[in-house]
């Protein structure tokens, strides 16, 4: 599986700690390797087409286009039971971009 970042989520994931980064990389690694089925990923679908992948106490919204490319739109790190509808809102801001591109 392809994977594209939006430049919001490689610098949110470049800043953490790197103990942290390097798990979230190996996870997308995982990812890219064996597909949405990776052993190492905790998927949940958001609404619609968005879903969001738990690592740690990060959390990224995704889309899937093309059949075989996952396109990382926003990335935050949890800090309540639910997700903010602000950072639901922003994802899918750029959902909707990337879908009609």
């Amino acid at each position: 599986m392809e994977i594209k970042l939006f430049k919001q989520v490689s610098g949110y994931i470049d800043k953490l700690p790197k103990v942290q980064s390097a798990m979230i990389y190996a996870v997308l690694e995982d990812i890219k390797q064996y597909g949405l089925q990776a052993p190492l990923a905790s998927m949940r679908q958001i609404k619609g087409k968005l879903w969001e992948i738990k690592i740690l106490q990060t959390r990224i919204f995704y889309v899937v286009i093309e059949g075989n490319t996952m396109v990382l739109l926003h990335a935050y790190k949890k800090q309540s039971q639910k997700a903010p509808q602000h950072e639901i809102e922003t994802a899918l801001s750029r959902m909707k971009d990337v879908l009609e591109n």
